[in-house]
């Protein structure tokens, strides 16, 4: 049966002060009182059954996620604690495997918006397809640049497969602008971005980490198999925590895309991808006004002011910018940002410096 997993991990400090250790950005509701997470559940839910559907999530996450809407209670799997994305996939296809050894797992993420759902449908039907016809095949999700991006991994493409999937050749890391550029030029034929969704059968996947994170392999699937027994808390406390820090991409997709016992494909997503994962990203999920103001604000009022950013959780605050460009303005209840939106980047930093000084805030 076809499965999916969405990953609701991650912290999200390049949304600080919206997103914090406590309420990570994709819980917080960012876009007309929904959030990331609601979103990425009922993308699932439309494309497969709401009881085939699974969320992994952090042990400090599991009361907030467990009352997402459209998400049945046992389909929720808890990591111990964040061990990176090869063990958080790989544990969720043993899960997944355990209930369904025959399992297609689409692994999707908890904080992008993807439009028009009916492409992501499409193309997500074409990938199940691809899946299921190959047991040695990995196929992962490429999205048709549109710009000269330096903050996404490409994925170059080689000979072309059934299904309109072609073959990965090389993943390669987030560029200069200036390679970026040049990939951009070369055209989708040959480089998509990658988005960090993947397609394939359990089985599959859980054979690739038995080839390339052996070490790894064998505490997955024996938790796997565990989860929800009685044995699951000695192997949480045990066992989860030895195991090595490292993504899926580099982990097992890397290595598979050279070795002649899997193929890794590539399907183009022709629909608007948005990684909301800084303000500036944030910013471009909304409406720009007539002076290319792009509000997530209840009350708001800008005079004189071109090419902002403005968010506030507080639907009683009002904000008020006076002959501002190019600023990020947001505002919560506890802490209030206020940057030029070409300095994103560093809200990061930021969030390590409040970690220091008001660790509670963080």
């Amino acid at each position: 049966m076809r499965h999916a997993l969405i990953l609701a991990g991650g912290s999200g400090t390049r949304l600080w002060p919206y997103s914090t250790a406590a309420l990570p950005k994709q819980l917080v509701p960012l876009l007309q009182g929904r959030s990331l997470l609601d979103i990425a559940v009922a993308r699932a839910t439309s494309v497969v059954p709401a009881d085939q559907v699974w969320l992994g999530a952090g042990e400090q996450l599991r009361g907030a996620v467990s009352t997402v809407p459209g998400l049945q209670a046992d389909r929720l799997i808890v990591e111990p604690s964040g061990r990176d994305t090869l063990a958080a996939v790989a544990l969720g296809c043993a899960v997944i495997a355990a209930a369904d050894p025959d399992a297609v797992v689409a692994v999707l993420t908890a904080d992008h918006l993807i439009e028009p759902l009916s492409s992501f449908a499409e193309t997500l039907d074409a990938a199940f397809v691809l899946a299921e016809a190959g047991p040695q095949t990995l196929v992962t999700f490429g999205v048709v640049p549109d710009a000269p991006a330096t903050g996404f991994g490409y994925l170059e493409l080689g000979e072309a497969l059934g299904g309109g999937g072609r073959v990965v050749s090389t993943f390669r890391e987030k560029p200069s602008q200036e390679v970026a550029s040049e990939f951009l030029a070369a055209g989708p034929e040959r480089y998509l971005w990658n988005s960090g969704m993947f397609v394939w059968q359990a089985a599959t996947l859980l054979r690739a980490v038995d080839a390339f994170a052996p070490v790894s392999a064998a505490p997955l699937r024996e938790m796997g198999a565990a989860y929800g027994t009685a044995a699951w808390d000695a192997l949480a406390r045990e066992a989860w925590p030895k195991l090595a820090r490292t993504s899926i991409d580099y982990g097992v997709m890397e290595p598979a895309s050279t070795s002649p016992d899997f193929t890794v494909a590539a399907l183009p997503l022709h629909a608007r991808w948005l990684d909301v994962g800084s303000w500036p990203a944030y910013g471009r999920a909304l409406e720009a006004d007539a002076d290319g103001n792009q509000v997530g604000a209840a009350r708001a009022v800008l005079v004189s002011s071109h090419d902002n950013v403005v968010a506030s959780s507080d639907p009683d605050h009002l904000v008020t910018l006076v002959g501002c460009e190019g600023l990020v303005v947001v505002h919560t209840p506890a802490a209030t940002l206020v940057m030029p939106a070409a300095q994103a980047q560093r809200v990061k930093e930021l969030h390590a410096r409040v970690l220091e000084q008001a660790p509670e805030l963080a």
